[in-house]
């Protein structure tokens, strides 16, 4: 019995133009956001562990819709910070330009991917959503939630910039290898601990792995003591 030919590429197009041409969710039905975490535009495309993530959420997607939800399912870029400053940095470029570049491919390759976006989401270089994050910093500087203080980080030489502890492997930065140090320098806080207890209570009622809640609760617990140490709890 002869065997049809698999054409790979030519399947997942009529698929892909498929599902594009699917009507949208009723929006009378129960709703569900399904967020993911935006990519960085800062190289030149994504790589598998991208996809492994996105194609994950995005069977939870597909079948909160087969439940009849009314799913919304964003794709944005945080295309705003250190990671695409470097790379504009890195290849000589003006960081608009590069972004507007990596962020067509990325935004190809995610399509080409088949998961079931909805392109409206942002990119946080745009003034148009950062004039938000500035307005939103302004109401917490002025509510005292937002302060300056100087206190201990650690610094990548190369990238320079500062890092968090999650970002260090074997005392060297995770994305160019260069060792670290640790610094005291001038910085913004914010107040966490003025909403310290209803965090911790909030935690009781969260659909969440245990262990995911256990390490919030002792986040918050060495937070509060760190900060009473340094006199810094208000």
């Amino acid at each position: 019995m002869a065997r049809l030919p698999y054409d790979p590429a030519e399947l997942e197009a009529r698929w892909q133009a498929r599902w594009a041409a699917d009507p949208p969710p009723d929006p009378a039905g129960e709703k569900f956001y399904n967020l993911v975490e935006f990519p960085y535009p800062s190289a030149e495309g994504l790589h598998v562990g991208h996809v492994l993530t996105y194609c994950g959420a995005d069977v939870v997607g597909r079948y909160r819709r087969m439940q009849g939800r009314a799913v919304f399912q964003p794709m944005g870029f945080d295309a705003f910070g250190i990671n695409a400053e470097n790379y504009a940095m890195k290849v000589g470029e003006h960081p608009a330009a590069v972004i507007a570049r990596t962020v067509a491919n990325y935004r190809r390759q995610l399509s080409s991917v088949g998961c079931a976006w909805d392109w409206t989401g942002v990119l946080t270089s745009d003034p148009a959503y950062y004039r938000w994050t500035q307005w939103l910093f302004v109401r917490l500087f002025e509510a005292g939630l937002a302060y300056q203080a100087d206190g201990p980080v650690v610094w990548c030489p190369s990238c320079a910039t500062v890092l968090a502890r999650e970002q260090v492997e074997d005392d060297a930065c995770e994305r160019c290898g260069t060792p670290v140090a640790e610094r005291t320098m001038r910085q913004w806080y914010l107040r966490i601990t003025a909403y310290r207890a209803r965090l911790l209570a909030g935690l009781d009622g969260l659909d969440w792995p245990e262990r995911a809640k256990t390490t919030q609760r002792r986040w918050l617990a060495g937070l509060h003591d760190w900060l009473i140490s340094r006199q810094r709890y208000w």
